[in-house]
């Protein structure tokens, strides 16, 4: 990817209201596999459903890389990446009856080849593209409200303030199988892209996230005003954050986004 040049940065803080972080977070040594993952499940259970997320699939890029100039390897290598997280958080979760009902979200985004992202994820964190100072959600969250908002039920505006908002329909570590998301899109010169766990798009809504990452220098700025966005808005949850901006790509190669399950 000799064509393209980019930085990342991430953070992740408990915010105003919890009494601690259940969220955890991964950007690789090479800034190309970046991860986010919320738990959910009591006090300690989330933490750490979230922290065996992300070790196993931080183990897993080190150990048996994907091609990241391949598009099925990618998507393959992505949703059992995805499964072999689920399976450590389930297992955990059987072999200790006070972690019983832990789970996480995950979602997963790979910088490969020609200027082509790659996104993997389950449960409701989020990818957002930020691209000409507008911000398009690659993600469709796994919960009830947007389920409803699917079949027609719901506006956005209705999710939005809705109070089951929050309830999930797939996560890690509650199943032995997991369904997973995965699409890819085309970068370009410019363009940014946005993990996050619902901390952030709860409170801070697309298109402010546009207009904050256009005021920022860099990406460790556009992270710290995304969070102070967030503070403001009273942070009712933890909130985790990771920025990825773009410059110098060549033309893409692959054209259209594609979404498949598996």
């Amino acid at each position: 990817m000799s064509d393209m040049t980019w930085q990342s940065a991430g953070l992740t803080n408990r915010g105003l209201k919890r009494l601690d972080n259940q969220d955890n977070y991964f950007i690789s040594a090479d800034e190309r596999f970046f991860v986010v993952a919320d738990g959910v499940g009591g006090e300690t259970g989330g933490a750490l459903a979230s922290r065996l997320t992300v070790e196993t699939v931080e183990t897993m890029y080190v150990a048996t890389p994907p091609d990241l100039g391949n598009i099925e390897d990618m998507r393959a290598w992505m949703v059992k990446a995805v499964g072999e997280a689920n399976l450590s958080v389930k297992q955990a979760a059987d072999a200790s009856t006070d972690k019983k009902g832990m789970g996480t979200t995950i979602v997963m985004a790979v910088l490969g080849d020609n200027g082509v992202l790659h996104v993997a994820h389950a449960g409701d964190s989020r990818v957002t593209l930020v691209r000409a100072k507008e911000a398009k959600v690659l993600t469709t969250d796994h919960s009830v409200v947007m389920e409803m908002h699917l079949r027609g039920q719901l506006t956005l505006e209705q999710c939005a303030v809705n109070p089951y908002r929050n309830l999930i329909t797939r996560c890690l570590g509650h199943e032995d199988d997991v369904e997973v998301d995965y699409g890819q899109h085309n970068l370009e010169n410019g363009d940014w892209f946005v993990l996050c766990s619902d901390g952030l798009s709860e409170v801070v809504k697309p298109p402010e996230i546009a207009s904050i990452i256009g005021e920022s220098d860099g990406c460790a700025d556009a992270c710290e005003k995304l969070l102070a966005a967030v503070l403001e808005g009273g942070a009712p949850d933890n909130v985790t954050i990771i920025t990825v901006s773009l410059s110098a790509i060549a033309s893409p190669v692959v054209s259209g986004a594609e979404k498949t399950s598996s």
